[in-house]
């Protein structure tokens, strides 16, 4: 046993937890040893990956409270039963890449809308039982969102109260979702709390987002796709100070309320890129500056002063946090390698192709 208390929700019901996030939640929170048990339900999409839970399944105590279940949020008949068993839901299930919403956002609604709804109706069913003294409380429901939902920021920081401003079909679906599970709080009072993340990185993370994307193209001496000018601005936040954040809020939450979780290390891309590529030692001729996305946002920054006061504070600086993911993904070549095969040639041709070929030198 750690020093970690008894658990305010001994059983969780963790949704698309062999992804990025959610697998780095699983772990660390399993790791604690304080008798929660977990399962994850997974459709295991090209981003759901179980090596991700390698570490817990080989683990013999961990393992031992620790289910997989291999399934699809918007399927009621597969979240019904797994919900009756759960003290408390955390959705990261999500189709969660700007580029991939572009090229086909009907799957971000099904997954990011039609899910949560499933999720949410299997809740409002237990806490109707619970209501009827068929389970001794209701379960907390936990929704994972993300900063973009506020859409670009020009200048200050988004605040929880701020209108939402969505610019792509991901973020859109997402503030959709949010919608939903702050509906089912106000006409049905259920234990609901959502978190806006930052942008996240570190080890595990899937190869097509910016910064595993750059540091496995710059490791195979690849060229770089640098949207537009890199100027865009983004806040930066480590994958297990995003994690325990999340953990802090389903925990200590108030219920109907949303929790940014800013990273406090607002860089552009291209300083971003500039920092690994002096940790890799390449050079930036690998860089090429190819046509932007469509409705790229141009900033992203929020306040913390709500979670700050929840008591929650993040450990990692990103000087610190870029040099370990680095080394991580350096040292982890099978990993990385396995998932850049099969479909990833088709998908990065379509996505780069063309750009590239348009490309100029970054400067």
């Amino acid at each position: 046993m750690t020093g970690h208390p008894s658990p305010r929700f001994p059983r969780l019901l963790v949704t698309g937890g062999a992804g990025f996030i959610g697998s780095c939640f699983v772990r660390d929170r399993l790791a604690r040893r304080d008798g929660t048990q977990i399962v994850v339900l997974d459709k295991l999409t090209y981003a759901g990956n179980r090596a991700n839970l390698a570490a817990v399944e080989t683990d013999p105590e961990q393992s031992a409270r620790f289910r997989f279940v291999r399934g699809d949020i918007a399927d009621p008949a597969v979240v019904a039963p797994l919900v009756a068993q759960a003290d408390a839901v955390v959705n990261f299930a999500a189709e969660s890449h700007v580029d991939r919403s572009i090229l086909d956002p009907e799957a971000f609604l099904r997954t990011d809308v039609l899910g949560v709804h499933v999720l949410l109706e299997a809740c409002r069913a237990e806490a109707d039982r619970a209501a009827g003294c068929d389970r001794a409380a209701a379960p907390r429901f936990l929704q994972v969102s993300t900063d973009e939902v506020y859409g670009s920021v020009e200048s200050g920081q988004s605040r929880e109260q701020d209108r939402l401003d969505p610019r792509s079909p991901y973020s859109a679906a997402k503030a959709s979702g949010e919608l939903l599970v702050h509906s089912c709080f106000a006409t049905y009072g259920l234990d609901v709390v959502t978190t806006r993340g930052a942008n996240t990185y570190g080890p595990y993370h899937h190869p097509e987002k910016l910064i595993p994307l750059f540091i496995t193209n710059a490791i195979d001496d690849q060229q770089l796709p640098l949207y537009g000018d890199g100027l865009q601005r983004r806040d930066w936040l480590y994958v297990r100070d995003h994690a325990g954040a999340i953990g802090h809020v389903l925990d200590h939450g108030l219920a109907g309320e949303t929790y940014n979780i800013p990273g406090g290390n607002e860089r552009t891309n291209r300083q971003v890129v500039a920092t690994l590529l002096e940790l890799l030692g390449k050079p930036w001729s690998l860089v090429r500056q190819v046509e932007d996305r469509p409705g790229h946002d141009r900033r992203y920054a929020m306040d913390g002063a709500r979670l700050a006061a929840l008591g929650w504070k993040n450990e990692m600086p990103i000087e610190e946090g870029l040099a370990s993911t680095v080394k991580w993904y350096l040292a982890n070549e099978t990993w990385w390698r396995a998932i850049k095969s099969g479909g990833w040639d088709e998908y990065y041709r379509r996505q780069y192709a063309a750009r590239l070929a348009g490309s100029r030198d970054a400067g």
